[in-house]
């Protein structure tokens, strides 16, 4: 772990955090923005599995509901936050006493951004600039910033690497690369010790219906033979999400990727209509594949082609993906197919 510069000692102590009997006394502190969600819930199982301390920022809500947090097995040993990362004030006490942040918390789905688009500039990119400030003023020792590959567009070149063009095709990858950047200069500007970790396109339990895995299975589970979907044709790099969990680990202990922009893929490419068959073949079911025209994106907004070139992360960390996509997909089905799961999700009804 890289030593904190002069600057990034001053720390103010923390009212917040209580230490965890579970925990390691030698590992660092953590921060996960974003546990509530589908990446950041195993990312928090990750963590606490390795003996860190955990603090989970949870979206805010009069419920006091966790999100998938709430079905972790891990919940009794971490430290959970309910907040908003567009509140600068709260910010800072968040992030007071912690040693590593990883940023995810973010709107994510591109459908909705076509219709909320001022909405994914407030949590992206302000809601960044507020947890990069009150890290610097923390002393935090990492700041692994969560990126995603469609900020690169459309392939200009396969695979894709880190020097691509970034092309915002969407206003969420717009958003996302206005949070790139953002973090980029607190690095460049005030020395913070940032990493932007740009995972492609991660799959597996807990996902969001508004994905095409998920909406694919549980259309089949729910007993459809008519699977509707929209574009087949478009390519991506799919990675189970225990291996983008695991890439990011990589680089929030790697001293070389501070600075760096770095992504973590599997560096296969499929399509989607691919993905749909392999899916229903493993699923045993007959179906046909329909395209809904309302699942459709804008001709020019839609990404057709993404392709990892992982040799980056490798490079910097040894970090390889374990899951190939027949058994990272088995697995993801075993978890949608079992009732308690199932029931959060509506295969009749299509989630922007």
């Amino acid at each position: 772990m890289m030593l904190p510069t002069d600057q990034h000692r001053k720390r103010r102590n923390c009212d917040m955090a209580s230490p965890h009997s579970t925990a390691s006394p030698n590992l660092p502190t953590c921060l996960v923005t974003g546990a509530d969600g589908f990446i950041g819930s195993h990312l928090t199982e990750l963590l606490v599995a390795r003996g860190y301390r955990v603090r989970a920022l949870v979206q805010y809500n009069s419920w006091g509901h966790w999100g998938w947090l709430d079905e972790a097995a891990c919940k009794a040993r971490i430290e959970v936050v309910l907040g908003d990362i567009r509140d600068a004030a709260f910010c800072r006490t968040l992030v007071r006493g912690v040693d590593i942040v990883f940023h995810l918390a973010a709107l994510i789905a591109i459908p909705y951004s076509y219709r909320a688009p001022e909405s994914y500039a407030q949590t992206n990119v302000l809601g960044t600039l507020n947890m990069c400030q009150a890290a610097l003023e923390a002393g935090v020792r990492r700041f692994v910033h969560t990126s995603t590959s469609e900020v690169y567009g459309t392939a200009r070149y396969v695979p894709i690497d880190e020097s691509h063009p970034l092309q915002p095709q969407s206003p969420y990858s717009a958003s996302k690369i206005g949070a790139d950047a953002m973090a980029q200069s607190f690095h460049a500007s005030f020395g913070l010790p940032v990493t932007v970790a740009r995972p492609f396109n991660t799959y597996g339990p807990r996902q969001s219906a508004r994905a095409v895995i998920p909406t694919i299975i549980t259309q089949i589970a729910a007993g459809k033979r008519r699977i509707e979907l929209g574009d087949l044709r478009p390519t991506r790099d799919f990675n189970y999400v225990e291996d983008t969990c695991r890439g990011m680990v990589a680089l929030a202990e790697c001293d070389a990727a501070v600075g760096e922009v770095v992504n973590i893929g599997s560096n296969y490419e499929v399509s989607i209509g691919d993905t749909a068959r392999l899916i229903a073949e493993l699923m045993g079911a007959s179906v046909e594949f329909v395209c809904d025209p309302q699942r459709m994106r804008p001709a020019a907004s839609e990404v057709q082609r993404l392709w990892c070139d992982n040799r980056k992360i490798e490079r910097l960390t040894g970090f390889k993906p374990a899951i190939a996509l027949r058994e990272g997909l088995q697995r993801t089905i075993a978890w949608f197919t079992q009732p308690e799961h199932l029931r959060h999700y509506r295969a009749d009804h299509y989630h922007v």
